[in-house]
This record gives C-alpha cells, sequence and structure tokens, in this order.
C-alpha cells in the first residue's frame, strides 16, 4: 500500500496491522572505492550540497573512505570493498544504486548518465546473483527514476518505505521499488525544492529510532506522522545540523552507529547524549573530503540483506 497524505499514513499505524517481520538490520555492507576522486558536474545540477569551486584531494578522499572500511570492521560487521572508476565519480555512494533485501538484490534507475553506467557493473551484479544466489530485480532499463535506498528510507523490519519525491524519484519510480523491496507500507511525500535525497533529511535506525530535520519537508503534518511511528525515538535536528549531515547516519547493527565527524561536530551535545541513552555507540569518520562530493556516511554504505 501506497499513502500520499500524513492523515492516511497515521491511519495505517493506528490499525495495527504492520508487523515486526523482517530483518531490521544488514547481514553485511559494500562499500565501492573513490578513485580519481572528482565532483561530477552532472549530479551537482540539482545538489545544493556540491559546490563544484572547491578543490579536491583523490589521495586524501580515499584514505578516508578506507577507515571507515576499517572502523566498520572493527565493530564485527562484514564489509566488501569493490573498486571504482574513474569515469563514474559517484561510484562511492553505491546505496543509491545497489540495494537488497533477503534474497533479492535489486538495481536502481538513476537519473544522470555517469550514475546510470554504475548500474551495468557486472562484477556487483555477479556478486549477488551468482556467489549470493539471490534474485535479480533490474530498475535500470525501466522508463522511470528510482535511485533506490537515496530517494528512498527504510524500516527495515516493519517494510515502511519513506519515498521523499525528489528530481532523483518519480511516480513510476516509487512504484517500482515499493514492490522491489517488498514493502507492506510506503508514505510518499515531497521534500523541500532545496532537497535532492530522503536519506539526508532523515534516518530510521535499527527500525527502533529516527534522526529526522522537519524543516526539510514541504508539507510540516509530514514528519510529524512519521515521528509517530517511533515513540520517544525521535531526535529532531535543525537545517545547520542536517547541512553538516547528521541526518545521513546509518546503524549496522543494533548498537553501532555510524556517522562524519563533520555530523558529530555539528550535532548539539543533548542530542548526542539522547543517542547514547538510546544504547546507540556513535562512531565518527572523518569524511569532510567526501562530502565534497555532495553526499556522507550513509551514503557510502550499500546493505547486504
Amino acid at each position: 500500500m501506497i499513502v500520499r497524505t500524513p492523515a492516511s499514513f497515521r491511519e495505517q499505524l493506528r490499525a495495527g496491522w504492520l508487523k515486526s517481520d523482517s530483518p531490521a538490520i544488514p547481514r553485511a555492507c559494500f562499500l565501492v572505492e573513490p578513485s580519481g576522486f572528482r565532483l561530477s558536474e552532472q549530479t551537482a545540477r540539482d545538489n545544493v550540497y556540491m559546490d563544484l569551486n572547491v578543490a579536491v584531494d583523490p589521495g586524501r578522499a580515499l584514505d578516508q573512505h578506507r577507515r571507515l572500511s576499517e572502523r566498520i570492521t572493527a565493530c564485527g560487521i562484514p564489509a566488501v570493498r569493490f573498486p571504482g572508476h574513474s569515469t563514474t565519480p559517484d561510484e562511492l555512494f553505491p546505496n543509491n544504486v545497489f540495494a537488497s533485501i533477503p534474497g533479492r538484490s535489486i538495481i536502481g534507475a538513476m537519473r544522470y548518465p555517469e550514475r546510470q553506467l554504475e548500474a551495468g557493473r557486472s562484477d556487483i551484479r555477479a556478486f549477488f546473483t551468482q556467489l549470493m544466489g539471490y534474485e535479480e530485480v533490474d530498475l535500470s532499463e525501466r522508463d522511470l527514476v528510482a535511485e533506490l535506498t537515496g530517494a528512498l528510507v527504510i524500516d527495515r523490519s516493519h517494510r515502511i518505505g519513506y519515498c521523499g519525491m525528489s528530481q532523483r524519484v518519480d511516480e513510476a519510480g516509487c512504484q517500482a521499488m515499493h514492490e522491489a523491496f517488498d514493502l507492506a507500507l510506503t508514505f510518499r511525500f515531497d521534500l523541500k525544492p532545496t532537497e535532492y535525497h530522503t536519506n539526508v533529511v532523515m534516518a530510521v535506525l535499527a527500525s527502533r529510532a529516527l534522526v529526522i530535520c522537519p524543516d526539510a519537508f514541504a508539507d510540516p503534518e509530514v514528519p510529524a506522522a512519521i515521528a509517530a511511528a517511533y515513540p520517544d525515538q525521535v531526535l529532531e535536528i535543525t537545517d545547520e545540523e542536517k547541512q553538516a549531515f547528521a541526518g545521513n547516519c546509518i546503524a549496522l547493527n543494533f548498537k553501532d552507529l555510524f556517522m562524519s565527524q563533520t555530523a558529530i561536530d555539528a550535532l548539539a551535545p543533548e542530542k548526542l547524549e539522547r543517542l547514547k541513552r538510546w544504547r546507540f555507540d556513535i562512531h565518527g569518520v572523518e569524511l569532510d573530503e567526501i562530502e565534497k562530493a555532495g553526499g556522507s556516511l550513509r551514503c557510502c554504505v550499500a546493505e547486504i540483506y
């Protein structure tokens, strides 16, 4: 079911039919290293978090990315690392192109040509289909735009999708992702015109807590309705904290929460303490070089379910 208003979403919550019947956390994750790191002029067209005038350091970006992998694996979380290609500069943000549910891999339909090239990677496809034995659902061959878990933030355990409409997802793409991810309920809503991906403005942490920036939504009733799904476990962030990628975080198990050091430095101390009271160990990773490309830590991590 796809609903489009806060009232209808709240109605489905009250109905009590949503169950916790899927894994809340991934089995593992994978990353794609930045190769010849540069900023994409294509994706900068609608990504206000990018500034094409800043200089970038490819070596520093690669070092930061490797430290992210090290921090993840140090927590006992399996992480697979694929090589990147200089022809596809946004490849270090693989979660928009590749995603999964148990037994199924999903290929996204990207808006820009450089990102469309990523969807053709035979090695990542083979990893899921040949090594993992997953069924493949390829949205990249369809006439739609669906940038997977960039546009769609998912509460995995309850199979609820939060789809923020922007230029990175269209109506057909929202419907296709609802079906591909086998969601029970999808809440479709409009982001403000300045936003490009939902996972920059909100995150669902291990299906038990919510980080959200209310100012990023076109209708203020939308974030309030989403918050109703996570009583007493909602962390509201300001626009300034969102600009520092505090909403672009991810819990890869029930206790280890990963976010960039930029985000940690921007978050008010009492908000960090609240996350700790919710039994999260917060891991900050320096990613300021990578953040020049308009994404942060969560964008770098593709989950394997």
